[in-house]
């Protein structure tokens, strides 16, 4: 190999990146001390922006095309080389490749929740998570602020910087936009947008800028998602009566998944309000005239012996979170005229799905109705 052939080996011709990582974000071209041939050629693709630095400083920035490098289009180069009246030899400079194409993989999630004011929850705390796009606008402000002379920067290097910035810019928005919780998720989109703008604004310094910005979720933490769910079941339901009824109906569900103990009591009192309603249906039906043959007429003493007396009905009251009686009739009495037994009080007897104030009851309720006003103070 003679002189000259050596010489042609130890200079480059042809500068140009391929890249086929998908997460390079600029990228230095390797010249290890081989010196770039005066004439030539650089090929920067599509998405692509070649940036020449020489000792440090920033000189000449080549948008995509192909180019043979001569001194009239390195004109910054060729002023900080000194070259005055053209130049033909070999010389050395640092080539960076800025990727501008979109780097959509990027993700971001609020690691502690942020506490919002609402004005129908009150202080709530939500969490949020989404994804959003990267894209350098300003190669060389990028190199400047972010890169250095790092050989090879990927997306790994600025995503923890970039999440930061999000995650400082979403919880002054959520709060400033005075959108109610239950509301939020049809604003997703607006915010994002909204964000998308703040974002690329404050970004400008480093040359990035977030083309597209995606909020997927704003979640509330458990306790709040429960409540939620009880408040549409009731919602759903209409009335504390018939939400008292659901929750017995769930308790009767758990009771029979668990056998033994309370529920026992519970399938007792469910039996004989059964029995009551069965009683009642039983003898509804014997009013109805059935064709039947006559039966024999009741002797004079059968005629004359009156039916049974009905059970009187027993009643519990609750005072202060404890279960009192039975009662009967006049004891009902006498508790309400000894203030025992208010309209409030809850008050509850067999055949009742559950607890409910005395006024609702309209045989309580004609006693408190009897009952004299308290005496003025003397």
């Amino acid at each position: 190999m003679g002189f000259m052939d050596k010489l042609r080996g130890e200079l480059i011709d042809i500068i140009e990146f391929l890249d086929d990582s998908r997460d390079t974000i600029v990228w230095r071209f390797p010249r290890h001390g081989n010196e770039i041939k005066m004439g030539a050629k650089l090929i920067v693709r599509e998405s692509q922006t070649a940036v020449f630095v020489n000792e440090g400083q920033i000189a000449d920035v080549f948008p995509p095309g192909t180019y043979e490098l001569q001194t009239k289009n390195m004109p910054i180069l060729s002023t900080l080389k000194g070259w005055k009246y053209g130049f033909q030899s070999p010389f050395k400079a640092e080539v960076y490749f800025v990727n501008t194409r979109r780097f959509t993989d990027m993700k971001w999630g609020t690691q502690n929740p942020i506490t919002l004011r609402d004005a129908e929850f009150g202080m709530v705390r939500v969490r949020a998570f989404g994804a959003f796009a990267v894209q350098v606008t300003d190669p060389v402000k990028l190199l400047r602020e972010l890169v250095g002379t790092d050989p090879q920067f990927r997306t790994e290097e600025v995503q923890d910087y970039l999440r930061q910035v999000v995650v400082g810019r979403l919880g002054p928005v959520l709060a400033g936009a005075g959108v109610p919780m239950l509301d939020l998720a049809m604003h997703q989109h607006d915010l994002s947008i909204k964000l998308a703008g703040l974002l690329t604004t404050e970004l400008a310094e480093v040359g990035i800028a977030i083309p597209r910005f995606v909020i997927e979720n704003i979640s509330l933490p458990p306790e709040v998602e429960k409540a939620l769910d009880k408040r549409s079941s009731m919602g759903i339901l209409g009335n504390m009566n018939q939400y008292t009824q659901f929750q017995a109906a769930n308790a009767l569900e758990q009771a029979a998944a668990n056998p033994g103990g309370a529920s026992e009591g519970m399938s007792l009192g469910l039996g004989l309000a059964a029995g009551q309603q069965m009683a009642a249906t039983l003898a509804g039906n014997a009013a109805q005239p059935t064709p039947v043959a006559p039966a024999a007429a009741p002797t004079p003493a059968a005629a004359a012996a009156p039916p049974p007396l009905p059970a009187a009905a027993e009643w519990f009251i609750g005072v202060n979170g404890q279960q009192q009686g039975p009662f009967d009739a006049a004891a009902l009495a006498a508790q309400v005229s000894g203030g025992g037994l208010t309209a409030e009080t809850l008050v509850w007897k067999t055949g009742m799905a559950g607890w409910v104030p005395a006024a609702q009851v309209p045989e309580i309720a004609a006693l408190l109705a009897a009952a004299p006003p308290p005496l003025p103070p003397q």
